[in-house]
C-alpha cells in the first residue's frame, strides 16, 4: 500500500497540537485550533456543549454512518493549595504517576489569562539538605511547583493572579529525530488527532466519495473518563476509537506498526469489526499488531457503557512510555494512516 501520509505536514501539525496546552477541563485553545484546521480544509463541523468538535463527510450511504474519534485533551494538574512559602500543591488531572512529571517545566494558567512559568519538584529535592531526597515518597504531599517569580509567601503568589483551581500544563518537549522517532508528552492522543485531521484533509483534496457518511469526533474529556460518548448521531453503526497502543512487557504492540486492540479493561471489543480491521491490514500489507491492554479504557468503551448501540473497535499508533515521556515512530503513524484510509473507504460489514 502507498504511504498516504504527508509526513512533514503531519509532524508539523502534531507539534502544533502538543505545544498547545490542553489538560482535561482546559481545552478551549486547542479546540479552536482544530476548528481552524477544519475551516482550512473546508469540512463542515460543529462544537458540542461540552466543547468537543464533530466534522462530517457525507458518503454514498446516508443511512448507516461511521464515527471515528480521537481525543485532544491531555494529562495535567490543578492548583490544590498555595503553601505558606508561596509554592503550589497540585491535584492530578488524569491518571499518571508523580515521578513521571518530577523535574518538568510547567505553565500555571490563571483565571485572568496570565501564564506563569514554574518547575514541578519534590519538596525534598536538595540533596545537601534533605537526607531522604532520593527515597521520599513521590506523592501529592511532597510534589510542589516552584514558581519562576520573586515570591516567598502565599500572598505574593496570589498577587500574581494564581489561585486554587488554576490549571497547570506540562511542557511537552517535542522533538522529531532524523531516525524517524517523535518524542513528546501528550502523543496520547494528539498523534491520533493529527492523523484524523490529515485523513480528512487528504479525502477532501482527492475528492474521494466515502461509501458511508462518516463523522470525525475530536473529544476533549477522554483522560477523565467521558469523551466521545455524547452527541453520537443516531445513524452511527460503527464506532472507532483512534488511540494509542500500549507498549510494555507482555504486549505485542511496538513503535513501528498500527496497534489493534482486541480487549482492554472494559472487556472485548466487537469481534467482527476487529477482525474486519485485521483483514484490511492483511489485504493492504499494512504492518499491524493485535494486542490486549490490561489497564486501559477508550472513548469507544465509554460509549458502550453509556448504552449506545454501536459496533466498537480501537486502533492507533504504538506509544512507548504512555502517560510519561512518550515516543513513537513515523512508521507507526504511517501504518495507522494506512489503516484509517483503508477502513473509511471499505464497505461496511453486513
Amino acid at each position: 500500500m502507498t504511504t498516504l501520509l504527508d509526513k512533514k505536514r503531519t509532524i508539523e501539525l502534531l507539534k502544533k497540537l502538543v505545544e498547545t496546552p490542553s489538560p482535561s477541563g482546559y481545552t478551549e485553545k486547542v479546540m479552536k485550533l482544530i476548528m481552524q484546521e477544519l475551516d482550512d480544509i473546508g469540512v463542515s463541523h460543529r462544537q458540542t456543549n461540552k466543547g468537543a468538535v464533530i466534522a462530517t463527510i457525507e458518503g454514498a450511504d446516508k443511512k448507516r454512518h461511521r464515527l471515528l474519534t480521537a481525543h485532544t485533551d491531555t494529562l495535567g494538574a490543578m492548583v490544590k493549595e498555595i503553601k505558606n512559602d508561596g509554592r503550589l500543591k497540585l491535584a492530578m488531572v488524569g491518571g499518571f504517576n508523580w515521578n513521571a512529571v518530577e523535574g518538568e517545566y510547567c505553565l500555571i494558567h490563571t483565571a485572568g489569562g496570565k501564564e506563569v512559568r514554574g518547575t514541578i519538584l519534590m519538596h525534598q529535592t536538595t540533596v545537601h539538605v534533605y537526607k531522604n531526597a532520593g527515597t521520599a515518597e513521590r506523592s501529592a504531599d511532597n510534589i510542589e511547583v516552584r514558581i519562576d517569580e520573586k515570591v516567598t509567601d502565599a500572598a505574593g503568589t496570589r498577587a500574581l493572579g494564581i489561585e486554587v483551581g488554576d490549571f497547570v500544563s506540562f511542557d511537552p518537549r517535542f522533538e522529531a529525530t532524523d531516525s524517524g522517532f517523535i518524542k513528546s508528552r501528550h502523543l496520547d492522543d494528539k498523534a491520533s488527532t493529527a492523523l484524523l485531521l490529515e485523513l480528512v484533509r487528504s479525502l477532501q483534496e482527492e475528492g474521494i466519495v466515502l461509501p458511508h457518511t462518516t463523522h470525525f469526533y475530536i473529544s476533549n474529556n477522554e483522560e477523565i473518563g467521558y469523551g466521545g460518548n455524547s452527541n453520537i448521531p443516531e445513524e452511527t453503526v460503527e464506532y472507532i476509537a483512534v488511540d494509542m497502543g500500549a507498549i510494555g512487557d507482555g504486549q505485542t504492540s511496538d513503535e513501528y506498526t498500527v496497534s489493534i486492540c482486541a480487549k482492554d479493561s472494559s472487556g472485548p471489543y466487537h469481534y467482527a469489526l476487529t477482525q474486519h480491521l485485521t483483514g484490511l491490514c492483511k489485504e493492504g500489507s499494512i504492518p499491524f499488531k493485535l494486542d490486549i491492554y490490561p489497564h486501559y479504557g477508550s472513548d469507544a468503551s465509554a460509549a458502550i457503557r453509556a448504552g449506545f448501540d454501536v459496533k466498537h473497535a480501537l486502533f492507533g499508533p504504538g506509544i512507548e512510555s504512555s502517560h510519561a515521556l512518550e515516543r513513537t515512530h513515523i512508521d507507526s503513524l504511517t501504518a495507522t494512516a494506512q489503516l484509517l484510509r483503508a477502513y473509511v473507504t471499505s464497505a461496511m460489514m453486513d
